[in-house]
């Protein structure tokens, strides 16, 4: 395991708490044994198993699908052919093989499956969002609409089908929004507030009109959130900004708007349903006993 251990920490994960995700989940499908599986297979049946892709996407998740496997059986179990996260694939693609006790791969295989194909629709869902807006300067951001104790792994998939990471949580980057700007009495005074709290900590505040921007544009705040704007006020935001601050578009952005957001000039466009509303990919396992 220790090799899978190295790969999840050079893609930015915290090995052992991803193996604490795949404990819990493991422990949530299998509180004791796999009744059905002990009860129709030979103890010491052996099998091979096949994942492949159902339809083109982008793969993410296969390093956990491979510990899930590793977990139930340690080494009696060979995982092989396994592409890398991040692979685009298409229908008939094989992404990984296991061979090993069937019992254990039938024990791990949902859980298995269920990492993988979640975070590969997050990972296929981002990479359709990067292809809409090649060609122009905009980078897909991601948000903090994710499911609960699945963040880490959810934004490993964004970055898996090309997308960047926002702030990963409340403490790590200051984000001035609406609420924020009413208890402060402004957004110049809400962008201060932080910024003498927190003086070493990136700071971005959201408006709703080119007043606001103007406004902190001249208190010297460098990022700066569009919030809920038509086109032809985004465009009318960077010709002002012209290059004194980072933009971001959000809010309500749908698939079909992206190329005409991405060519206002944004640096940005924030979009929460690359991980709450992601429709999970088609992934399968073929098993046959050896």
């Amino acid at each position: 395991m220790s090799t899978l251990r190295d790969e999840l920490a050079a893609a930015g994960l915290d090995p052992d708490e991803v193996q604490a995700h795949v404990d819990r989940a493991l422990a949530e499908d299998v509180p004791t044994e796999d009744v059905t599986s002990v009860a129709t297979i030979a103890e010491d049946a052996r099998g091979d198993g096949v994942f492949a892709a159902r339809e083109p996407g982008t793969v993410a998740g296969l390093v956990v699908a491979a510990l899930v496997f590793e977990t139930v059986l340690g080494e009696e179990v060979t995982v092989t052919d396994r592409v890398p996260d991040g692979t685009r694939v298409g229908p008939g693609d094989v992404v990984m093989r296991v061979a090993g006790p069937t019992r254990g791969l039938l024990t791990a295989e949902r859980t298995a499956l269920n990492f993988a194909c979640h975070l590969s629709g997050v990972a296929t869902a981002t990479a359709a969002w990067v292809d809409a807006l090649e060609g122009t300067s905009a980078r897909v951001l991601d948000t903090r609409k994710t499911l609960p104790g699945w963040r880490h792994l959810e934004k490993y998939a964004v970055r898996c089908g090309g997308g960047l990471n926002h702030r990963m949580s409340l403490s790590d980057r200051a984000m001035v929004k609406d609420n924020h700007v009413v208890a402060a009495g402004g957004v110049v005074p809400a962008y201060r507030a932080v910024r003498a709290a927190y003086p070493d900590l990136r700071v971005e505040v959201e408006v709703t009109d080119l007043d606001q921007l103007r406004e902190l544009l001249e208190a010297g705040c460098e990022e700066i959130l569009l919030d809920n704007m038509p086109t032809e006020a985004m465009a009318e935001a960077v010709a002002i900004t012209a290059g004194r601050a980072s933009l971001e578009a959000s809010g309500g952005l749908t698939f079909d708007r992206a190329r005409e957001v991405a060519e206002t000039g944004v640096d940005f466009i924030s979009v929460g349903a690359l991980t709450h509303s992601v429709k999970v990919f088609d992934l399968g396992l073929d098993l046959s006993e050896g």
